[in-house]
């Protein structure tokens, strides 16, 4: 293997790399009609269709713009979402099924109509089958495509030497550079008067005596009409129960150039391992890249491992000259695979949430960004109801809510019973594990420079026992999700707190 194929020693995303805008941490009291709350693609949508009608909006982002799970997709823009149409039509109905299509073929549209300079292409979309047991599912899938009136055809072959036996198109796709896309569309905002506040994270929302929405940041306070919770996982549950209605997976990504051409169009496999390809124009030439891989954080092998796989994948089916970016992603996944877009309770019809998206973020995001704007604009809007963060059907949200949680309370009770031999004062260079550190069970991670950091390992959030994530140098909790930094400040949500420091026990 060439020193140039060799895995990227930090994980980076390509789309990271565009230079964006910076802005101010909120440093003082703050009254505007609409408070957004997350710089991605949910929060600036909302936030360009809202300033451009007049109202004041207020971006606040906890960290950087744009460096969320939107800065870490794969940036497909379609609405062939996996094998789900059949699965819907048997859930929610023919009706709901097709407004779900109908949906994200606007979403489409919109972000069609709306680019400028990121690199846009129109793209036919793939699901491919390699066992016969998921032909069979192809063609049921195409039935209810058929029934939604959803163009489509099955092909029995796509250009690389994958040995497929059936294929499901949705023609006049597309995909495109997020980054840059929703740079420009925040620009837009800005100028509309929308106001953008960096590293001000919100804790909690309370209610004012006029019964408007009140966001509690450090030492300042954010008064609005509405609220947008965008923060991916919401920061704010307001007794939704959100946690327990989604769980969260992870999934990988690299970038690798190839000598091989490649011959456009967006694909992605029915069969597991889950394998997607798509490429992207970068100085002239074609970045290839490859996605997949899930699995539920915090659980599974090391996460290493999920690139490796997907390196072995990229240098049998195209060879590699250059691997040249690795990234992951989390995502959120709701109980009936429909994502929460609405008001955050029947009660609290003034706080909305978007959240859910299942790995299909830049359509799901423009569907939400349009739907809570007009929400907010008290306008008509088809889908309101399909997305009701309210619903609550017994088939097959039930079993999944007993199934999901079941699932949280046996990695609750193995994370305090575990045994673990392992001292910090074992751990090599740039190695983290669990470790006993003062007859308990911690986390411990030793730098490049031999710095020792030791953190408690139960989640701040409902107290679950987080794992070590080799391949992101994170601690991740199996339970709901929450991931923080090998030194414990909190990366991802629902978690508020960081991990208790215990460096100083030393």
């Amino acid at each position: 293997m060439s020193s140039s194929e060799k895995i990227p020693q930090f994980p980076k995303t390509y789309w990271r790399e565009t230079e964006l805008p910076s802005f101010d941490k909120l440093k003082e009291d703050l009254s505007v009609d609409v408070a957004i709350v997350g710089a991605g693609i949910t929060g600036i949508t909302a936030a360009y269709l809202l300033a451009k009608e007049g109202l004041k909006v207020a971006i606040l982002e906890a960290g950087g713009v744009l460096n969320g799970t939107t800065g870490h997709t794969t940036a497909k823009i379609t609405a062939q979402h996996g094998l789900v149409y059949d699965e819907y039509i048997q859930h929610f109905g023919e009706e709901k099924a097709k407004l779900y299509y109908e949906s994200h073929t606007k979403a489409i549209q919109f972000i069609k109509q709306t680019a400028i300079d990121c690199d846009l292409s129109n793209e036919d979309a793939y699901i491919y089958a390699t066992t016969d047991e998921y032909v069979g599912k192809i063609k049921t899938e195409m039935d209810a495509y058929h029934r939604l009136g959803i163009p489509g055809e099955i092909v029995n072959s796509i250009p690389f030497d994958i040995p497929i036996k059936a294929a499901l198109v949705m023609r006049n796709q597309a995909q495109f550079h997020p980054v840059k896309y929703l740079k420009k569309l925040l620009e837009d905002a800005v100028q509309s008067g929308c106001t953008v506040y960096e590293n001000t994270t919100a804790t909690d929302i309370e209610a004012d005596e006029d019964h408007r929405a009140v966001l509690t940041n450090v030492g300042h306070k954010v008064t609005c009409r509405h609220v947008i919770v965008a923060s991916h996982f919401p920061f704010y549950d307001g007794l939704g129960f959100y946690f327990a209605r989604m769980y969260a997976e992870r999934s990988y990504a690299i970038g690798i150039k190839t000598d091989k051409d490649y011959p456009g169009g967006m694909y992605i496999s029915a069969d597991d391992p889950t394998r997607s390809i798509r490429y992207t124009p970068i100085n002239g030439e074609k970045l290839i890249i490859i996605g997949g891989e899930n699995h539920k954080t915090g659980q599974g092998p090391d996460t290493i491992v999920h690139y490796d796989a997907l390196k072995g994948f990229a240098e049998e089916t195209f060879g590699i000259s250059e691997y040249a970016y690795r990234w992951s992603a989390q995502d959120l996944v709701s109980l009936d695979k429909i994502p929460y877009i609405g008001p955050i309770t029947d009660k609290k019809d003034h706080i909305f949430v978007a959240t859910g998206y299942k790995k299909w973020g830049m359509t799901t995001g423009t569907v939400a960004g349009h739907l809570l704007a007009d929400y907010i604009l008290d306008r008509d809007n088809p889908y309101k109801e399909l997305y009701s963060p309210s619903r609550f059907d017994a088939d097959p949200n039930l079993k999944k809510l007993i199934s999901t949680n079941a699932d949280v309370a046996g990695h609750l009770l193995k994370g305090k019973l575990e045994f673990v031999p392992k001292d910090p004062s074992d751990l090599q260079m740039g190695e983290g594990s669990v470790v006993m550190h003062n007859g308990k069970r911690a986390g411990a991670y030793k730098d490049e420079n031999g710095k020792l950091y030791i953190v408690d390992t139960t989640c701040t959030h409902l107290g679950c026992e987080t794992e070590w994530n080799h391949a992101e140098k994170t601690w991740d909790c199996p339970c709901h999700g929450s991931r923080f930094s090998y030194a414990g400040d909190v990366v991802e949500g629902p978690a508020l707190k960081p991990l208790d420091n215990l460096s100083e026990e030393q």
